[in-house]
């Protein structure tokens, strides 16, 4: 009996994919225009904005094609990044904030929850995996 290997490619994965995905476009299309329209007003809030979006970028590209490890590093640079900037960065800096700033306030702190969701999946993915392996 042929076993199937667990995929981001299906289920709540695509889901998963799916979300990454809007992150990837919302961050760095935001992050484009800011730079473009207003770098002088906050470029280090931008350009964290730019790299939070590439980070998505490759999250989402890294799960919708099941490269668990780059998934896996991918998303915890950016539960690093979100901790990181959101622990130094002020709430009422607002009109300079990072998708990352005050924990990721201003995209309903799903910055901050989406990480730890991408890495129980892949938790799951890799322990379903090995089950499915079956004994050598």
């Amino acid at each position: 009996m042929s076993r199937t290997v667990p995929s981001t490619r299906t289920g709540f994965g695509r889901v998963l994919v799916f979300v990454y995905g809007v992150f990837a476009v919302a961050a760095t299309a935001r992050a484009v225009v800011q730079l473009a329209t207003d770098a002088s007003k906050a470029p280090v809030a931008y350009s964290l904005s730019l790299f939070s979006g590439l980070v998505y970028i490759a999250a989402t590209w890294a799960l919708a094609s099941d490269h668990r490890r780059l998934a896996m590093a991918t998303i915890l640079v950016e539960l690093t990044g979100v901790l990181v900037i959101g622990t130094l960065s002020h709430p009422d800096d607002i009109d300079k904030a990072s998708v990352w700033s005050d924990y990721g306030n201003g995209y309903g702190y799903v910055p901050l929850v989406l990480p730890f969701i991408g890495l129980w999946w892949l938790f799951r993915l890799g322990r379903a995996s090995r089950a499915t392996a079956g004994p050598d």
